[in-house]
């Protein structure tokens, strides 16, 4: 297995890992409560108390959003990539007919607001694709997209049209689809081999001043002030500023100073915000994935224990440390408690065999 196919299978099940370890605590906003349910201290997976999110999910088992991403990265297996038309049709046959409009319903217990809103326009309402955009702000698109960034990881133009086309049919806002793709550039740009460090977003910028990420920028390339008397360059990208491009370099440079002390860890949640919008989840997953870059477990564990929105704060940091170290270095521990894991491993295989 090359270095590459490590990284990218790593991404995938690290992903997976985070998502099932947030079945049990998801979403304690009061810590001793959570400590109270789970101890002071969560290091595997756990089944959730009962009438709380997920109920009915085992330890180990992924709930509707980690099945979600297992369904795209088989679509994209099947269909050799992604395109608008049959990635509608997937949805409609076998995502949306397994969700709910009901909060505490659906697959896995819990039905998030935007597959709500999706269930609600599409199977409720019938409103054809073009017209079932919500205005959700949380990171379902940027999660489903992640075996899209995997599976471009070599390939930045495709990535970024292919998820910014999938997270507009299901989130109108701008600034989300922004962030989503921004997150799966920086996926993809790790898998590759990349360090996540302070110096991450100028290789971005790179790639926004060559054309090959699609945001708009006027500073030059070390974001120093534009020549006076030019005019901005006339391809001025599909978003309107490159920061959620910058801010990745900014965490990993918040995790390695050691004038800036986050102790424990897991307190970056407090710090950055432990609500579910994705202005909240992707300052702390970045911080805990630059600063535990070779420490999956740390990493995970660290996420989790933050509480609020810890699945998705798991998962994102799952993924970035994943594609860090690689399938290799994750504990077996996580990948052996993970119900069908013979089955994921398989489709991680998959998604990336095209590399090999």
């Amino acid at each position: 297995m090359s270095d590459f196919t490590d990284r990218a299978r790593g991404a995938l099940m690290g992903a997976f890992i985070g998502e099932a370890l947030g079945v049990g605590p998801h979403w304690y906003y009061d810590l001793d409560e959570l400590h109270k349910e789970y101890g002071t201290w969560i290091d595997d997976y756990t089944e959730p108390k009962p009438d709380r999110y997920h109920h009915g999910v085992e330890a180990g088992e992924l709930s509707q959003q980690g099945w979600i991403i297992q369904e795209m990265a088989k679509y994209l297996i099947r269909n050799k990539g992604y395109d608008e038309a049959s990635f509608c049709t997937m949805m409609d046959e076998i995502i949306l007919p397994q969700v709910s409009s009901e909060p505490m319903g659906g697959r896995g217990g819990y039905t998030s607001q935007v597959m709500r809103h999706l269930y609600e326009s599409r199977i409720e309402k019938g409103l054809p694709w073009s017209q079932v955009a919500g205005i959700g702000d949380t990171t379902e698109s940027l999660e489903r997209n992640i075996p899209t960034a995997i599976y471009y990881a070599k390939d930045m133009k495709n990535l970024c049209a292919s998820i910014t086309q999938n997270t507009a049919l299901a989130q109108s806002d701008n600034v989300t689809g922004s962030l989503s793709v921004a997150f799966n550039v920086v996926l993809a740009t790790l898998i590759n081999g990349e360090a996540l460090n302070g110096d991450i977003s100028k290789k971005l910028m790179d790639k926004v001043h060559s054309g090959e990420l699609p945001f708009h920028a006027v500073t030059l390339n070390d974001l120093e002030a534009p020549k006076i008397g030019e005019k901005a360059k006339s391809n001025v990208g599909l978003f309107a500023s490159p920061d959620a491009l910058l801010s990745p370099g900014y965490m990993a440079r918040a995790a390695n100073d050691s004038d800036i002390i986050i102790e424990p860890a897991w307190k970056a949640s407090i710090v950055y915000g432990m609500p579910c919008a994705i202005y909240h989840m992707l300052p702390t997953a970045y911080y805990l994935a630059a600063r535990f870059k070779d420490d999956f477990e740390s990493g995970v564990l660290h996420a989790i224990n933050g509480g609020g929105q810890n699945q998705v704060r798991a998962m994102l940091t799952g993924a970035l440390i994943g594609a860090q170290v690689g399938l290799s270095k994750i504990p077996q521990r996580f990948i052996e408690g993970l119900k069908d894991h013979e089955e994921l491993l398989k489709i991680s295989e998959q998604l990336v065999a095209k590399e090999d």
